[in-house]
């Protein structure tokens, strides 16, 4: 099984929309804390489900149980302390008893994408889990997109 990740920040709608196609994802996992965020029009929840199902065959699912708390991220915004957060963010997905706490059936039977807002996934909480998640899960492979 593979896991994708992608984050939509210095993308355009188009190079966004085009990756997923090409990697042939149907199912988008939005794991942010703030899925209506300002940062990019075409990735509030409230438009994304249907740009994602028009352009790209696609689907939406939001999955709080993998967003930070308010409070981790905005002590890691203060901090920038990248070593403490990941700490931190990990003990949250161990106390959320993530993966048993997902539907594994949803990642699993799809070709699945964990999406954030950060442009690359070497700072962001998308890498965190979908390595948490591939320690539990057999023959998960991440590629970030």
């Amino acid at each position: 099984m593979k896991l994708f990740t992608i984050g939509f920040t210095k993308k355009t709608a188009e190079d966004f929309f085009s990756i997923l196609v090409e990697n042939q994802v149907d199912l988008l996992i939005d794991i942010r804390l703030n899925p209506n965020s300002q940062l990019a029009g075409f990735s509030k929840q409230e438009n994304l489900p249907y740009f994602l199902k028009n352009l790209a065959a696609c689907d939406y699912y939001y999955e709080p149980l993998l967003a930070p708390t308010k409070y981790l991220l905005s002590s890691y915004r203060k901090e920038k302390d990248w070593v403490a957060y990941e700490k931190r963010y990990t003990a949250l997905l161990e106390d959320r008893k993530i993966p048993e706490s997902l539907d594994k059936g949803k990642y699993v039977s799809h070709r699945s994408c964990l999406l954030c807002s950060e442009p690359t996934a070497e700072f962001c909480h998308r890498r965190l889990a979908a390595e948490f998640i591939q320690k539990f899960w057999n023959n998960l492979q991440i590629k970030h997109i």
